[in-house]
């Protein structure tokens, strides 16, 4: 696989979820719910509202994790009364761990979202302004760092390619190579976008640009990324299961969920036409039922600032809503994060850290997250006041047409609950 190859498909890893649910919505769906989990699983679930609207919400998570996604959490809250919480699973699953709404799960890109919250926190406080240069924070680091500054790095338009399907990333991404990657040798492999294109020109997602952030924030205030996190996030907001992972240990006392990913020939047929991967490429792991792999153990300490947090649904919501609602930001930087480019391959548009993405029921403010083992959606309405999250046990597995389409079925069915709306006629049904 050329370097030319990987690099316009550096996106792959996030992306696939969000390109199988633009292009499979078509497709026809087989019922394959597990009735015997709708009982008193369910019950428990049940908001006392719209009992209705929360026993199709289960069916929909059951018929989700039985045609690819594996297992899901949904936790829906309304901001007034208990919040809806759903776990559902694949049956073979429940060998490896049984699934709870208040599991801990690597957020992946959510974290962008809290260190555009950082970064706009010190631009608040005048120790970064938002023109500032990337030289001037990090001199010799990044090529053109010059041209590109602290806005566009935040809303991805600096130009910068991203280094996640480099041939010398790739081994580690998979986990079958064991290497603690430093941000500076990340910004180091990190091609040029393919084709190139100036700072400011155009969004582009990448990785970089937030590594590259997390060094400017550690430079500007003189503390590691992690004590950034913990002192203006985490513990003012009562996040307790909340981290930025520094290996692939998960700490006792917790649940965490079981991530899984499709061998290696499954994965490269779901991959064939977007990345040629070479032969017995794959991820790393035990080897579990339907031709899946267990991929709970691989390292995400590379992604650090740009995906490295791990959380709950619950946790992340109360960071969500907090920012959106106006309590960590001055209304100034508030506005900053909400203005956008356009970004039609995240669904709507890309603000500073911060998606807007148009959904069935209305326009929602949040992010997506995606690393092996693991996908998540989580979002706000515009005043931060009802949030919705939705994990997923497996990244690139929804990619499958029939996944793919249940998928979305599910996260557009949470997601107009949360706004108070009907659930979209269009969403299959159990």
């Amino acid at each position: 696989m050329s370097a030319s190859t990987l690099s316009r498909r550096h996106r792959v890893l996030r992306g696939a979820l969000t390109v199988a649910l633009a292009t499979c919505l078509s497709t026809v769906l087989v019922s394959c719910s597990d009735d015997g989990q709708d009982g008193a699983e369910l019950a428990a679930g049940q908001s006392a509202g719209s009992p209705g609207a929360d026993a199709r919400l289960a069916r929909l998570a059951q018929q989700a994790a039985d045609t690819g996604s594996l297992g899901v959490i949904v936790r829906v809250d309304s901001g007034a009364g208990k919040p809806v919480e759903i776990a559902r699973q694949a049956a073979w699953t429940k060998d490896d761990h049984r699934l709870a709404a208040g599991d801990r799960f690597r957020v992946g890109s959510n974290t962008k979202t809290l260190t555009a919250t950082l970064v706009l926190q010190q631009v608040a406080q005048q120790k970064i302004s938002l023109d500032d240069t990337v030289e001037k924070w990090l001199p010799g680091l990044v090529k053109g760092g010059e041209h590109i500054t602290v806005r566009m790095l935040l809303n991805h338009t600096s130009g910068l390619g991203d280094f996640l399907l480099t041939p010398e990333f790739l081994p580690s991404l998979t986990g079958q190579e064991k290497r603690t990657w430093t941000p500076q040798e990340l910004l180091a492999i990190t091609p040029e976008q393919d084709p190139p294109t100036e700072p400011g020109e155009k969004y582009s997602y990448s990785n970089a640009n937030y590594e590259a952030l997390g060094l400017i924030l550690e430079k500007a205030t003189g503390s590691s990324l992690a004590k950034l996190i913990e002192q203006k996030i985490t513990k003012p907001l009562g996040m307790k299961h909340s981290f930025l992972a520094t290996d692939a240990a998960w700490p006792a006392g917790k649940g965490h969920a079981t991530g899984y990913e499709p061998n290696a020939e499954r994965l490269r047929a779901l991959l064939s036409g977007a990345v040629d991967l070479p032969e017995g490429v794959g991820f790393a792991g035990p080897e579990r039922p339907g031709d899946n792999v267990d991929t709970t153990a691989i390292d995400p300490s590379w992604s650090w600032a740009a995906g490295g947090m791990v959380s709950t649904a619950q946790d992340w919501q109360r960071f969500l809503t907090a920012l959106v609602s106006g309590r960590l930001l001055p209304e100034a930087q508030m506005k900053q994060m909400r203005t956008t480019v356009d970004a039609p391959e995240e669904g709507g548009a890309y603000g500073l850290g911060l998606m807007k993405v148009d959904t069935p029921c209305g326009t929602v403010w949040g992010h997506t997250g995606g690393l092996p083992g693991y996908s998540s959606e989580i979002y706000t309405d515009a005043t931060g006041t009802r949030s919705v999250a939705v994990f997923t046990i497996t990244n690139f597995g929804i990619k499958e047409k029939k996944a793919a389409t249940t998928n979305k079925a599910l996260v557009d069915a949470a997601t107009c609950q949360m706004l108070g709306k009907p659930q979209p006629s269009d969403s299959p049904t159990g």
